[in-house]
């Protein structure tokens, strides 16, 4: 399935998920500075430039070529009721043939996080990976004392699968994570988290 950059747009009750634009780079830029003390114990370090316009361009870019290419979903959260920037969502690693699967990561700025905006967003990119791009599973990880994201991806219909030792380097340093996966047509039943 071609997707078309300009065309996607995914609905939910509140939210609009859209690919990243140019205009976008003020708002991000400041989104992601006043929340940097509550994402970066959870992402990995920041380029020097992380904030700039520069690499937001690239972003932008790296985002289109992305989604023209299927092997990621960039997408901004973007509240409908007054098109403010609340984070993002990205379906990426998307692997075909056999594996028909992706790797799901977000976030979300400081002042909307625990307001159920990326549960929303978490629904509408699964609904739209099984449905409309023909997945069969999303992985996700996450650091295991993330509790927040541990119990957003469970509510979310992820389940418990294991340990990756040194799976990402976070905050500049190697992290063990936890692994969750969603399977299309799931019929595994509840699993209880081992960390």
């Amino acid at each position: 399935m071609l997707l078309n950059r300009r065309k996607l747009r995914l609905e939910t009750e509140r939210l609009t998920l859209r690919p990243p634009i140019h205009s976008d780079f003020t708002p991000w830029t400041s989104l992601r500075r006043d929340s940097r003390d509550f994402l970066t114990p959870w992402e990995p370090s920041w380029a020097e430039d992380h904030l700039s316009r520069r690499a937001f361009t690239n972003r932008v870019y790296w985002a289109s070529r992305s989604i023209t290419g299927q092997t990621a979903l960039p997408l901004f959260l973007i509240r409908r009721s007054d098109d403010q920037l609340l984070g993002a969502i990205t379906l990426d690693n998307i692997r075909r043939g056999p594996a028909q699967s992706g790797t799901l990561g977000y976030w979300v700025g400081q002042q909307f996080a625990r307001h159920g905006y990326m549960s929303e967003a978490i629904a509408a990119i699964v609904h739209h990976a099984f449905e409309r791009m023909d997945l069969s599973r999303i992985e996700a990880a996450c650091l295991p004392e993330n509790q927040a994201s541990r119990g957003l991806l469970e509510r979310s219909g992820f389940k418990y699968e294991g340990v990756a030792q040194s799976y990402l380097q976070i905050n500049g340093r190697w992290r063990t994570h936890v692994l969750y996966a969603a399977l299309r047509g799931d019929r595994r039943g509840r699993t209880e988290a081992g960390l």
